[in-house]
């Protein structure tokens, strides 16, 4: 066999007893399996700015607004393995350590479980949890399939322990059969091209101190990733003079903000159209709360329930902040936000 494909992980800690911060600090010596997407640039969570940040211990995105989740899917690991054992008949144990691989020592891995299979080998389990809506992404076109973040990590564990199997375990609901199983099997030409981005992220960027570029295609992933690193802004700093690929883009932004406007202004036609025949069908109705009638292409059923929403409009909120400044100063919620406007300007002096 060839030896680069013959290796033992080194085990780096026993992770049982670790504070969170110890933790992190021996997270931060390289990547783990969930940052895997994130060098990708498939992380539904983080940007691999965010991932560069977090290593070099400048800003976290451990506290954003899935904390929650996060704290569920910890508390429920050992409830999820013991479904898995039920649903599958295997044997799972925990296997409390950080590991390192012996030949590319950025790679770690923090497993969940190892699962005996009948031949004597190991598999890895990763327990997920999710809900009723979101247990859709485990499928593609009707067929079983991980979702790609999740895969990755899969894929970036089997690299680091040298296991050839890897089990996912997704609970969705408050049942045993509410429960999803998928298996993944290495694949070691996609796992060399993994291995080579994570590589070429840690010694680009990681090593050299360097901030990734985005690349991500969700810009409200992009704008949170900005809203950790710089918050605000600083309002003392001097302003800075672009280069012609933000000219390029502030041109794109401008185009997009014309269309975004027209398309606005058809909304309100629209929706001005609707309330209009809106108000015919109901004058119609009258006092009744549902109608039914036949059509040329079939027939119709209206209904008109009452809907009630509790909110407090916001000249009452003005009465409440007088009346009761104290109330409002402990339940009123700021959110501050970098502002962004671009129009056009006298070109620069040369």
């Amino acid at each position: 066999m060839n030896q680069e494909q013959d290796y033992k992980p080194e085990a780096v800690v026993h992770t049982e007893g670790l504070s969170r911060k110890e933790w992190l600090d021996y997270r931060r010596q390289g990547i783990g399996g969930s940052d895997a997407a994130a060098v990708l640039g498939i992380s539904p969570w983080r940007t691999a700015r965010d991932l560069y940040y977090d290593k070099l211990n400048i800003a976290t995105a451990d506290d954003d607004e899935n904390w929650v989740a996060k704290a569920v899917g910890q508390l429920l690991e050992p409830l999820v393995a013991k479904v898995f054992e039920r649903q599958t008949g295997l044997r799972v144990h925990r296997m409390p350590y950080l590991f390192r691989h012996p030949h590319h020592p950025w790679m770690l891995a923090d497993l969940d479980y190892l699962v005996d299979l009948p031949d004597g080998t190991n598999a890895i389990l990763e327990c997920k949890t999710t809900n009723h809506g979101a247990k859709e992404l485990w499928w593609n076109n009707g067929a079983e399939a991980v979702p790609p973040y999740y895969r990755t990590q899969g894929c970036h564990y089997m690299a680091v322990v040298n296991l050839n199997r890897v089990y996912f375990c997704c609970l969705y609901g408050n049942t045993e059969e509410e429960v999803i199983i998928r298996r993944v099997d290495r694949d070691r030409a996609y796992e060399a091209e993994l291995i080579a981005m994570e590589q070429d992220f840690w010694q680009t960027y990681v090593a050299a101190q360097t901030p990734p570029p985005y690349l991500e295609y969700s810009g409200e992933l992009i704008q949170k990733s900005l809203r950790r690193a710089a918050g605000l802004g600083d309002g003392t700093a001097p302003p800075v003079t672009l280069g012609q690929r933000q000219a390029a883009q502030a041109a794109a932004y401008l185009e997009l903000q014309a269309r975004k406007s027209a398309l606005a202004a058809q909304t309100k036609e629209l929706d001005n159209e609707m309330k209009r025949l809106k108000g015919l069908i109901v004058d119609q109705m009258g006092s009744s709360r549902e109608a039914a009638f036949d059509g040329p292409d079939g027939s119709y059923l209206v209904t008109c329930q009452p809907s009630y929403t509790v909110g407090i409009p916001k000249e009452r909120l003005t009465r409440l902040k007088e009346q009761y400044p104290q109330v409002y100063r402990e339940f009123a919620v700021v959110t501050e936000r970098r502002g962004f406007r671009i129009k056009k300007a006298a070109p620069l002096a040369a």
